[in-house]
């Protein structure tokens, strides 16, 4: 039996690094990468940039179909710790609490994480910027064309999913699976997500870490990942269609510096 469950937790092991590996986990390499490389080039840190959800070419259909093509293949990453986390009469969904049995609970309680996370994020990464430890983050592009706002709701729900049925409901599901402590979880969760947006400064960092912690305290509460993504889509949401008008309400804090420099690291790590 000794045997048994220590060979469970090895398969538990390898299993969470190859899906951190196939995923989020890779993003955290390239950011602390990138973050490595912008403290020392020869440019501050205020004056780089990071454009996410930027054009794949030049021809309109082409770019469509990039982008979607980027957005639909990242959700597999998805699809399989929904499959990982799937056991014989009991739903993968049920057991992370991604399922429409509470949809207005799920909603108030996504808008409160909203309220407590949304504006506290904003005012950091407005304070990041002016104090220059946070580049110039371009979260939408200025050029749109019919299908912008579309591909830019869909792209901030692939961040959502992603990030929140990854790092927070299947996380936390194999790592209370390996006897790790409550508080444990959350840090290292909440230390993977602001890992994976160093590429955008050092404010972002401390900024996504804080909402890991939040996020995984009140996952631990009410056991459902719905309003997580909830409140995750609709921050995105808001942060990249919103992004031109905010440009020209704080031009000095949010245009990017020319010439952007493009970040490597992989999406989704908005």
């Amino acid at each position: 039996m000794t045997n048994t469950l220590e060979l469970n937790r090895t398969r538990l092991r390898v299993e969470v690094i190859i899906v951190l590996g196939l995923s989020l986990g890779a993003s955290a390499v390239y950011s602390i990468v990138s973050i490595i490389a912008r403290l020392t080039a020869p440019i501050p840190l205020s004056e780089q940039s990071a454009t996410l959800n930027a054009s794949q070419s030049p021809r309109e259909w082409l770019d469509f179909t990039y982008q979607f093509l980027a957005i639909f293949f990242d959700l597999f990453g998805v699809a399989l710790v929904l499959y990982l986390l799937w056991l014989p009469g009991r739903s993968a969904f049920r057991r992370i609490g991604f399922d429409f049995t509470q949809p207005g609970k799920d909603l108030l309680s996504g808008l409160s994480l909203l309220l407590v996370i949304g504006i506290p994020g904003l005012a950091l990464y407005l304070a990041g910027r002016a104090l220059g430890f946070t580049v110039a983050v371009v979260p939408a592009p200025l050029d749109t064309f019919w299908w912008t706002i579309p591909i830019l709701i869909f792209s901030a729900l692939r961040s959502a999913l992603t990030e929140e049925l990854i790092v927070v409901g299947y996380l936390f599901t194999r790592l209370k699976e390996l006897g790790w402590s409550k508080w444990t979880i959350i840090l290292s969760s909440a230390t993977l997500r602001g890992s994976y947006h160093l590429y955008q400064g050092i404010g972002p960092f401390f900024g996504n870490v804080a909402m890991g912690v939040v996020f995984g305290w009140f996952y631990t509460r009410w056991g459902r990942t719905m309003p997580l993504v909830i409140a995750h889509w609709i921050i995105d949401i808001v942060s990249f269609v919103g992004y031109p008008l905010a440009l020209l309400w704080w031009p000095d804090l949010l245009a990017p510096a020319p010439p952007p420099t493009p970040s490597p690291t992989p999406s989704p790590t908005n």
